[in-house]
Order: structure tokens, then C-alpha cells, then sequence
């Protein structure tokens, strides 16, 4: 069978690398490359009919001058900015983007973790299923008769034009970001370099300094990777920092909240809720102290067991869709994302 050289490029380590190598279709011959400098990158594009590139680094008109022999580029992902398109078009090489899916489930997680707080879901469920007084006797409903908040609840709120702080923003982000849309949000976002103008404008986010975001965000959102300067990051300045009453939603890295200090801030009333999927240590230790929080039904908190991007561990199965629109050009059918 003849085969097909293939460029990818990648930012990730060893473990993803190798499961989209074994997901790749006997067609495809891949050569892997690592966050390479870009004069490594236009050396090893010569004789490539493929160029995936996952995030790691700016693909330039210079550098497509490098890939004559490419027949498409495909982006792992949903940001393309820093692809240049016009070049990529002038050269004749189409250029796909395809949406990762295990990022769309963390961003709709996110979605029902602010929205569940909000709501206070676990304070009125448990009261609507608690037996009790309310002071007045049931009657059946009409068009004219309704016993509205009949158990007295207080702090419900919504997302519908909030600001919305996202710090760490990458691929999560962008699919959070592009949901928020819909609620009408304010969107700010905080990473270590910022976004070129017009992805800020196509995505309507607006770049903020951490502690400019943290005191301006109705809700904020950590969707930052595990580093040693990370650990720990949400700790009690930084949660001093943010907006009285405000909402912390997390389903990031483990071991970015200060989870005593997280604790702390939601007995005091600090913070409006709780969100996290991901702990310092997992799974959960017994003395963790919001499980304890979370035994009062009451307390706007919601945990989850690292469960944001679904019950199925991400590994080959979930690589083997980086090729198919290299698998549809190669036998002339249409391609999905296309730009």
C-alpha cells in the first residue's frame, strides 16, 4: 500500500504522542516533531503531503513557502490564528481545523458548573424535596394561581450578562468563550501571551490582567495546566483579590486550589459557590475539606470526580479522527472544517 508522508507537530509529551501515532491509518506515514524552532520545522517539511499541527507554533507565510509539496494542513483544535490563511490560499493548500472533543465536554461541564451555582441546584432540590411547613396549604394550580418561591430561597441568580474571567486559555477556553456568546456575557481572559487582536475580536474576549480580572468577574473560571508556579495558585490572596460573592468554577489541572483555603472562604461567605472536578490528591482523600462542606446540602458547593470530559479515558480511540480529513482527501471526498 502506498503511503502518505505526513508532518505532525505537536506541543504535547510522550503519552499523547504515541496515541495519535497508533491511531494513525496504515496510509499515513508520520513523522512526529516536538515544539520544533521554525528552521527545523521548514527543514522537515520538505516531502511532506500532509502538515497536522497541534498548537505548536505560528505556521507563516515564510514557513509555507517551505511546504510546496503540502496538500492540506490540518489544525488539532479550533484556534487558527496563528495560521496565515492568506498565504495558505495564495499557495492553494487548504487549511481544516477540527473541534477536540474531550475540550467541548470540559467546556460544557464548566457551563453546568456556573449554571448549577447560580441556580443554587442542590440548596432547592433538597428543599423542594424536604418535607415541611410552608405556611400555606397546597392548591392546584391555574393560569391564575401559582405559589411562587413558596419555600423563601434568596441568592439565585444567573449567567445572562455576567462577566465571565477565564484564566489559563487555551483550547477550553475557546469553546467556553464561543458558548458565553449565547448568555450575553462579558468575557475576560487571562494567559501568559496574549492573543492577537483579531481572535480577540472573532471570539468578543477581552485580554485582563489577573488581578483586573478577579476583581471585575461575576464567575471565575480555572482551566489553568499543573506547573510548580501553578500549585496551590488559588489560595487566599488570590481569592481575596476576587469580587465579594463571586463564583469559582474549576476544571483544570489538579492541585491548582488551595483547597483549605477554598474551604475557608466558602464557611466565611466569601465566595458566592464552589465548583471543582479536580483535587491535590485523587481520588479524593477522606479529609479533603470540602468534602466535608459538601455533606451540608445547603452549601453551594459541587464536586465531581475528574469527570468534566467525559467517563472514557482520552487514549488512541480518541486520535484517530486527527486523520480523517487527510484519509477524505486522499480518496476525494469533502472536507469537514474546512476554512
Amino acid at each position: 500500500m502506498p503511503t502518505h508522508p505526513v508532518l505532525f507537530v505537536t506541543h504535547r509529551g510522550l503519552t499523547h504522542q504515541n496515541a495519535a501515532l497508533q491511531a494513525a491509518p496504515p496510509e499515513l506515514s508520520i513523522t512526529m516533531l516536538r515544539s520544533p524552532e521554525k528552521a527545523e520545522l521548514m527543514e522537515h517539511l520538505a516531502g511532506q503531503e500532509y502538515l497536522i499541527t497541534e498548537r505548536a507554533g505560528e505556521i507563516d507565510a515564510e514557513i509555507l513557502s517551505a511546504a510546496r509539496g503540502v496538500r492540506l494542513i490540518q489544525r488539532l483544535g479550533s484556534q487558527t490564528w496563528d495560521i496565515d490563511l492568506e498565504a495558505a490560499r495564495a499557495a492553494g493548500i487548504p487549511v481544516c481545523y477540527r473541534p477536540v472533543h474531550t475540550c467541548v465536554m470540559v467546556a460544557e461541564h464548566m457551563l453546568v458548573q456556573m449554571l448549577a451555582l447560580a441556580k443554587r441546584l442542590r440548596e432547592v432540590m433538597h428543599i423542594t424535596v424536604e418535607a415541611g411547613d410552608w405556611g400555606q396549604p397546597p392548591r392546584r394550580c391555574d393560569e391564575d394561581y401559582f405559589a411562587y418561591n413558596w419555600s423563601g430561597r434568596s441568592g439565585v441568580r444567573g449567567l445572562y450578562r455576567s462577566t465571565v474571567g477565564i484564566v489559563g486559555f487555551g483550547e477550553i477556553g475557546a469553546e467556553l468563550a464561543r458558548r458565553l456568546r449565547n448568555f450575553g456575557c462579558r468575557v475576560l481572559y487571562n494567559k501568559r501571551s496574549r492573543l492577537p487582536h483579531p481572535a480577540e475580536v472573532e471570539m468578543d474576549i477581552e485580554y485582563a490582567g489577573l488581578d483586573e480580572l478577579l476583581a471585575a468577574s461575576d464567575y471565575v473560571c480555572m482551566l489553568l495546566p499543573f506547573f510548580p508556579e501553578t500549585e496551590k495558585l488559588v489560595n487566599a490572596d488570590f481569592i481575596g483579590k476576587m469580587k465579594p460573592g463571586a463564583i469559582l468554577a474549576s476544571a483544570g489541572a489538579s492541585g491548582v486550589l488551595d483547597e483549605d483555603a477554598v474551604a475557608a472562604a466558602v464557611k466565611a461567605g466569601r465566595l458566592g459557590g464552589v465548583a471543582t472536578d479536580t483535587y491535590a490528591w485523587e481520588p479524593v482523600r477522606a479529609d479533603n475539606p470540602l468534602l466535608a462542606l459538601a455533606a451540608d446540602p445547603l452549601c453551594n458547593l459541587l464536586l465531581t470526580p475528574h469527570t468534566a470530559a467525559g467517563t472514557e479515558h482520552a487514549g488512541v480511540s480518541d486520535r484517530y479522527g486527527d486523520y480523517e480529513n487527510l484519509l477524505r482527501h486522499i480518496q476525494g471526498e469533502p472536507l469537514l472544517f474546512r476554512l
